[in-house]
């Protein structure tokens, strides 16, 4: 059945586990709307030009990518090459700006892109509540596999290695303090609004705790998309 999930929540509430578990659990594509921005921006080939090293600049400072470059060059292109191919989707924390989902007189949004490839009533709302605090503490202490990319959560003894493959973890350019604050303001004004729009538009927001294990938090998550 083709279905459509879009997970939303604050920076470190855990959109990105819950959409890996979705993907491996029960079939879904994981849109990671972040990590297709980060590799493009990171391929050298793309750092040539100066309008990738403009993206790069604004990505590393946490503030979300410029809109019309985002919804046009990642998302709606692959959006509709995995529908062609009947694939469900889940997105993790996308689309991120107002313009990115309800687009302007000139340009369809992922929104109006999605209700006419999949249908409005196979496209469901889920949020993720944790506090801004536990944002912060997520960020800042997880790490991820350099090699794999498999996220690593917050371990008292500190993990140095990868549990899957064994290779080096790092840490992301994203989650220092400094740049999750920015994050977390550039979530408040520009990506919470889109949950009031689509409201407006008769979308039911399904909200989940996100405090707990991720295990426990995708049992709701289950039940809320069943």
């Amino acid at each position: 059945m083709k279905k459509v999930i879009l997970i939303y929540g604050a920076p470190g509430a855990g959109k990105g586990t819950q959409a890996d578990l979705l993907a491996k659990k029960l079939g879904f594509y994981h849109f990671d709307t972040g990590k297709y921005i980060e590799q493009t921006i990171n391929d050298p080939e793309n750092l040539k030009s100066k309008k990738f090293q403009k993206e790069k600049a604004i990505f590393d400072s946490g503030k979300l990518n410029t809109p019309s470059w985002v919804l046009k060059d990642i998302v709606i292109k692959n959006t509709k090459k995995l529908a062609k191919a009947g694939v469900r989707i889940v997105f993790s924390g996308s689309p991120r700006t107002l313009f990115e989902a309800f687009g302007d007189e000139k340009t369809k949004g992922l929104i109006e892109t999605l209700e006419k490839l999949y249908g409005k009533e196979n496209i469901g709302i889920l949020y993720l509540d944790v506090k801004s605090e536990s944002s912060v503490f997520r960020n800042s202490n997880r790490a991820v596999c350099s090699v794999c990319g498999a996220p690593v959560l917050y371990t008292e003894n500190g993990a140095q290695t990868c549990p899957f493959c064994g290779a080096p973890l790092r840490k992301r350019s994203l989650d220092n303090p400094e740049t999750i604050k920015v994050r977390l303001e550039e979530y408040k004004n520009r990506t919470q609004p889109i949950l009031e729009e689509l409201k407006k538009r008769g979308y039911e927001i399904n909200i989940i705790n996100g405090k707990p294990e991720p295990f426990k938090v995708f049992e709701e998550v289950k039940q809320k998309i069943n």
